[in-house]
Parts: structure tokens; C-alpha cells; sequence
């Protein structure tokens, strides 16, 4: 079976597990759902840390600000005044209808894609200067830095964040589903993690990602072969600032109260995890992100059920061994084990098998 065949097959199997979840575990639909952030927050983080070598510790700056943009544009298109709607509680009486409240949701997840996409051309231009660890340092400086400039932005609520508008009651666009609120963002979240493999697994398959991976190898060749390297790495960190984006404002309004510390810009959690489930399934792959994220979170869930007080012991214990044990990550460990089986020709193997007449091993 070629390597084509394999990955086909893997995606229906992900697609009909996406499909059926929800159905199959009802009682774990929220835990699903964050499975496909965490999918979308490993793929978006590889793209840079991985196949571009430029490991951005900040990349969760554009999932609080693209949170906070869809946020703020709900509350416009809903016809209130922002600073009105965050003044303290039982200020103003808020009444959306349901055509505010889908218009707003599917406004602002556009208008955060592409302000969050604005940001990181204009942040691009600055910390693109910066190589190794100082891009690393000064990435987690921005994300940290925003955490605390919003929360002292009384405009959009401050430190004591901003309570969304809630689901309609009368919505139902999944009938018999039970929870209508919790498989509409369930479908959100699943759509817009397989965009994004969809969009990386294309845009590696061209002159794109040969090019980021010589910015990789050694980007000062790159440059003297032509490559426009400052281009692509734009492209790399603008695409994904599009794909957080919209996965800010899914969570934002999945929880319907986001503030700046542990809910926007939570760079010890989430912004850490991304990193890890990337490393953890093998950077620079497109399959790899996905598995580690798949095994990361599921790790994590339980954990945080059953081993209530150990979970980052045990999270922490996931690193250090794929540190030390598994720098490659899984796949990349899989592949070096079994190359055959992901179309790597093993000379040292052909070889012997010619000298044999041709037998297998």
C-alpha cells in the first residue's frame, strides 16, 4: 500500500471519527471539541516551529486577539456600545435576537481571521529580525505582554473580561442531537481543523514548503539561492494567526466568558501545549502535529479526571521523555523503525537483496 493510499485512509478514518463522535460519546462532546482546537493549535504551531525552524513561543497572541476581535465585533453588529455592554454588571439591558447573534458570530470569526492575519504582518516585520532563541523569547514577550495590556483596557472589560451573548434557545439546527449549542460549536471546531490540515497539507505540496524548509536547513544559503525568505516566513506566521484566529473566537464563545490571563492569552497552558503535542507527534510533518495532539489531549483529559493533582506531573514526565527518548517525535521514531512502510528505501537492504538474486528479506 503506497504512502498516498495510507494518508487517504487516515484522513476518512479521522473525518468518520469527527463525524460519529458525538454521536458514539455524547457525554464527551466538550472534550471532543477541544480535541480539534488542540489539532489546530499543533498544525498552526508546526508550520512554524517545524517545517520552518522558527519556534514561536507567542503563537497563542493571535488566539486572545482574534477571541477578543470576534468578541468585540459580536457586541457591534448586536447594536451596542462596547464600553457600555463591559461596564460593570446590570448597567445596560441586553437583548440580541438570533439573526444579531449568527451574524455577529460568523462577522467577527472573519473580521479576527483577518485582523489577527494584519497583526502578524506588521509583528513580522519586527521579530523576523530576531533568530533562535531570541525569536522564541521575544514571541513569548508579545503574548505575554498582551495578557496584561487587555487587562488593564477597561474598554473591553479588563481584568474582569467579558460575558459573551448566549446561544439562542430556540436554535435547532441539530434535531434529536440533544445539546444544539454543543454540536454547532462541535461543528465549528471540526471544520475548522480539518481547514487547516487541509490548507497545510496543500500549501506544503508546493513551492512553499520546499522553501520554508531550506529557510530551516540554513536560511543565509536560502537567501543566496533567491529565496525570498522574509516572504514566506510572513506567509507561514500569517496563516497561522488565520487559523488561531478563528479558533479563539470558537472557544470564546464556547465558554461565553473570556478574559485576558487564563482564557485569552493562557501562554502556560495552551500556548505551551501547542508546542508540545507538536513535538510530541513529530515536527515538520503534517501527520505527526495531529497524532500528538490526538495522543496529548486524550493523555490530558485523563489525567485531569483521574489524577486530579498529578496531571502536570504527569504531563511534564510526557516531555522530558520525548525530549530525551524521542526527539524525532513518534512518527519520526516510527518511521526510522519501520521506513519500508512509509516508502523509505533502505539501501543497505537493497543492497543485500540484489546480491541474493533479487529474495526478500
Amino acid at each position: 500500500m503506497n504512502a498516498e493510499r495510507r494518508n487517504m485512509i487516515a484522513q476518512g478514518l479521522l473525518l468518520a471519527f469527527g463525524i460519529i463522535g458525538p454521536f458514539l460519546f455524547p457525554a464527551y462532546i466538550q472534550q471532543i471539541t477541544l480535541l480539534w482546537i488542540m489539532v489546530l493549535f499543533a498544525l498552526t504551531w508546526d508550520a512554524m516551529g517545524g517545517q520552518m525552524g522558527y519556534n514561536s513561543l507567542g503563537n497563542i497572541f493571535f488566539f486572545g486577539a482574534g477571541m477578543y476581535i470576534c468578541a468585540v465585533t459580536q457586541i457591534i453588529v448586536a447594536g451596542y456600545d462596547v464600553g457600555e455592554y463591559t461596564s460593570a454588571f446590570g448597567a445596560i439591558n441586553v437583548d440580541i435576537s438570533d439573526g444579531q447573534y449568527f451574524a455577529g458570530l460568523f462577522i467577527g470569526l472573519i473580521v479576527a481571521a483577518v485582523g489577527c492575519v494584519i497583526l502578524a504582518v506588521i509583528l513580522g516585520r519586527i521579530f523576523f529580525g530576531l533568530r533562535g532563541p531570541y525569536f522564541a523569547i521575544g514571541t513569548l514577550g508579545i503574548a505575554l505582554a498582551a495578557g496584561e495590556l487587555i487587562g488593564a483596557w477597561e474598554w473591553v472589560g479588563g481584568g474582569s473580561g467579558i460575558s459573551l451573548p448566549l446561544y439562542p434557545a430556540e436554535a435547532d439546527f441539530f434535531p434529536g442531537a440533544g445539546d444544539d449549542e454543543a454540536m454547532f460549536f462541535y461543528t465549528l471546531a471540526l471544520v475548522a481543523a480539518f481547514a487547516t490540515y487541509i490548507f497545510y497539507k496543500w500549501l506544503y505540496s508546493t513551492r512553499f514548503g520546499l522553501a520554508v524548509n531550506a529557510i530551516r536547513d540554513d536560511e543565509e544559503k536560502a537567501e543566496g539561492m533567491g529565496v525570498h525568505t522574509l516572504r514566506y516566513k510572513t506567509v507561514a506566521w500569517a496563516s497561522s494567526a488565520f487559523f488561531l484566529a478563528i479558533a479563539g473566537g470558537i472557544h470564546g464563545n464556547i465558554i461565553h466568558f473570556i478574559e485576558p490571563l487564563e482564557v485569552a492569552f493562557p501562554t502556560v497552558t495552551f500556548g505551551i501545549f501547542m508546542v508540545a503535542m507538536a513535538l510530541l507527534g513529530g515536527k515538520g510533518t503534517i501527520w505527526g502535529p495531529v497524532l500528538g495532539a490526538i495522543l496529548f489531549h486524550v493523555i490530558k483529559e485523563v489525567t485531569w479526571t483521574h489524577l486530579l493533582g498529578w496531571q502536570w506531573i504527569a504531563l511534564g514526565l510526557i516531555i522530558i521523555v520525548n525530549v530525551v527518548f524521542f526527539q524525532q517525535g513518534i512518527l519520526g521514531w516510527m518511521r526510522e523503525k519501520w521506513p519500508e512502510a512509509f516508502g523509505v528505501t533502505v539501501e543497505g537492504a537493497s543492497a543485500q537483496g540484489s546480491k541474493a538474486g533479487g529474495g526478500s528479506n
